[in-house]
């Protein structure tokens, strides 16, 4: 415990003594591959997470490049994270608890671990997942039964019988883009009533999804991992895969405690360098609106690391 506690120092005081070129703020799939980039460009980077990246709960990808057997979330991350200590960059495990402004030339963060002072910032923060009633999320969600973007993994369940959870906005969407690969598609509302239009039955209708008007209160899973939806009116409808479709909300209170411009969900305006509204203060991955995916993410992040590097003051050898 001493040595961690020495450690944990050591960290906070070298945080605090420099004036770094980039802060980035979470290490998940955008941050780290922002932080290899700007590190090949010989630029000194602060990569601050808590632990939350969505890519830790994907038990397998099969549509990120380069892996055609699929690569385990975790692992791509302990990848990503590997290649960037190749290159003489850390992850240092804490959280942003506040970002402001000192002068035009600094960016200056107060965190769990100390002060840090930057002069450009990438917030790579992610999302917060919406709830819903579910036991044994993590062991449902590791073994496939439930499954998070149809997008990412539609492909992965050709055949097998899927129950969806209508989200608020275009409540229908999922459930028909999943027919794409399933048969038997079930349509379910959350435990307050989505609105359908008329257009929306209709394409309910045309596409063959069943739709179930009780909502849904719950989700369990059987002995052998099979998720149950059960209704308001007590009845229990099992599949093989349930997509809760939870919404999501994007950690984007950083950026707006600095003036920066939200969407829907909160989620961040960018423009095509990925600076927010705010000079000097950059974005990538899911906390901007657009689509979330690992392979989106990584590419917002290249682009947005060579802007950066390219606004610095030169560094020559």
């Amino acid at each position: 415990m001493a040595t961690l506690a020495l450690v944990q120092h050591h960290c906070i005081m070298a945080l605090n003594d420099e004036l770094y070129d980039v802060l980035i703020v979470g290490g998940g799939p955008g941050g780290l591959t922002a932080a290899t980039y700007l590190r090949r460009f010989r630029r000194s980077v602060a990569v601050i997470d808590k632990g939350h990246s969505r890519l830790s709960l994907i038990p397998v990808s099969h549509n990120y490049p380069g892996f055609p057997d699929g690569v385990n979330g975790a692992e791509l991350l302990e990848r990503m994270r590997t290649q960037l200590r190749h290159y003489g960059g850390e992850v240092h495990d804490g959280e942003v608890l506040e970002l402001t402004r000192s002068g035009d030339l600094c960016f200056v963060a107060r965190t769990s671990i100390g002060e840090v002072r930057a002069r450009t910032v990438l917030l790579a923060s992610g999302v917060i997942d919406g709830g819903m009633p579910m036991e044994r999320w993590h062991e449902a969600v590791a073994c496939g039964a439930i499954r998070l973007c149809p997008v990412c993994d539609g492909y992965d369940v050709k055949g097998k019988k899927v129950g969806v959870l209508a989200c608020e906005q275009k409540p229908v969407n999922h459930a028909l883009f999943l027919r794409t690969y399933c048969e038997h598609v079930t349509l379910f509302d959350r435990e307050k009533q989505s609105e359908y239009s008329d257009t929306d039955r209709e394409r309910l209708q045309a596409g063959q999804v069943r739709h179930i008007a009780s909502p849904c209160v719950c989700v369990t899973l059987t002995d052998d991992m099979k998720p149950v939806v059960h209704t308001a009116d007590g009845e229990e409808f099992q599949f093989d895969v349930v997509y809760p479709m939870l919404g999501e909300t994007a950690r984007s209170t950083l950026a707006v405690s600095l003036g920066a411009e939200v969407t829907d969900c909160e989620k961040l305006l960018v423009d095509h360098k990925q600076q927010t509204t705010v000079p000097g203060l950059f974005a990538v991955g899911d906390v901007v609106r657009g689509l979330n995916q690992i392979a989106v993410a990584t590419g917002q992040a290249a682009v947005a690391a060579t802007c950066i590097h390219n606004a610095l003051p030169a560094r020559y050898a």
